[in-house]
């Protein structure tokens, strides 16, 4: 009880620091060649979803922004994205499902990516990233029309599922994995592996290329690996396998640089891109702080 009395508490601190991004101005959207941003989004987190759309967009332009609803957001929620994000589209959860493809988790994102980039090129965007400079690299994935995933080391690239499952099986210890190792370890069990290809990236921020056969694809290894796992294959983590893989086979994807783009255990002085995973963002002040920089010049 303690313990979630001091999250309520700290969540109200947190989102009384946060009350600047209402004064920024709406967003500006892009021209017609300019990627979609979609994101999936819950009513906690509206206002940090507002930073990093437009600390995104201050940098590079979206054509158009959807936006799948949880299943939380209220109408007031709907009305605040409208008055800040132009002709946002906003999704209900149970139009982005899938036969034959798990429910939950962030799925259905992923499945909604799937169908919207097969003209479009579109970006996953967290809610609780921040852009901090240039993304010269992202607006050249945009144009040459290649996927791409925030790492998690340096020097990362694309790898083969089976080179992957090797060194996931040597890591593996004693007593449940998560899902996410458990996969990994199994890859090269999957049909085609010789030719598959993964990254281990990070599911919170990705780049989609348009073109057609991601849904195919989603739907033949998701079908593999819930064969091989079991219903482990329907657990939290299993979509950020996925968005993976995805994003690994298609045509010269691309790892953006790390720690030019790194989640905030790993920020640097030069991190130009933040993914501030777990409860990171509540600590220290820094995160707000950054966000209030960002609505001071924007006010300018």
């Amino acid at each position: 009880m303690f313990y979630t009395r001091k999250n309520q508490l700290r969540r109200w601190w947190f989102d009384l620091r946060m009350q600047g991004v209402l004064r920024s101005p709406p967003l500006i959207l892009g021209d017609a060649a300019a990627p979609l941003l979609l994101s999936q989004l819950q009513h906690k987190d509206v206002l940090m979803y507002l930073a990093a759309i437009k600390s995104f967009a201050s940098y590079l332009a979206p054509g158009e922004v959807h936006v799948v609803d949880d299943g939380s957001l209220t109408s007031k929620d709907c009305a605040l994205l409208k008055s800040h994000i132009p002709s946002v589209q906003i999704h209900a959860l149970a139009d982005c499902r899938e036969p034959g493809l798990p429910k939950g988790g962030t799925w259905e994102r992923l499945i909604a990516i799937a169908r919207l980039s097969q003209t479009r090129y579109v970006i996953q965007l967290d809610s609780d990233t921040l852009t901090l400079g240039q993304i010269g690299e992202v607006a050249a994935a945009v144009r040459q029309a290649r996927s791409f995933c925030i790492g998690t080391w340096d020097t990362q690239d694309i790898e083969a599922v089976i080179e992957r499952a090797q060194r996931t099986r040597k890591r593996l210890g004693e007593g449940r994995a998560h899902i996410q190792m458990l996969a990994e370890a199994n890859f090269d069990r999957l049909q085609d592996a010789a030719n598959l290809k993964y990254v281990r990236g990070c599911s919170g921020f990705s780049g989609f290329a348009p073109g057609a056969g991601k849904l195919d694809l989603m739907l033949s290894l998701s079908g593999q690996m819930q064969a091989l796992l079991g219903d482990r294959w329907l657990e939290w983590g299993s979509e950020q396998v996925m968005s993976n893989l995805v994003v690994a086979n298609q045509p010269d994807a691309i790892v953006l640089p790390h720690p030019d783009y790194a989640d905030c255990t790993k920020m640097q002085p030069g991190t130009r891109f933040v993914h501030f995973i777990g409860t990171c963002r509540f600590v220290g002040g820094r995160y707000a702080r950054l966000v209030n920089q960002m609505v001071s010049q924007e006010l300018r």
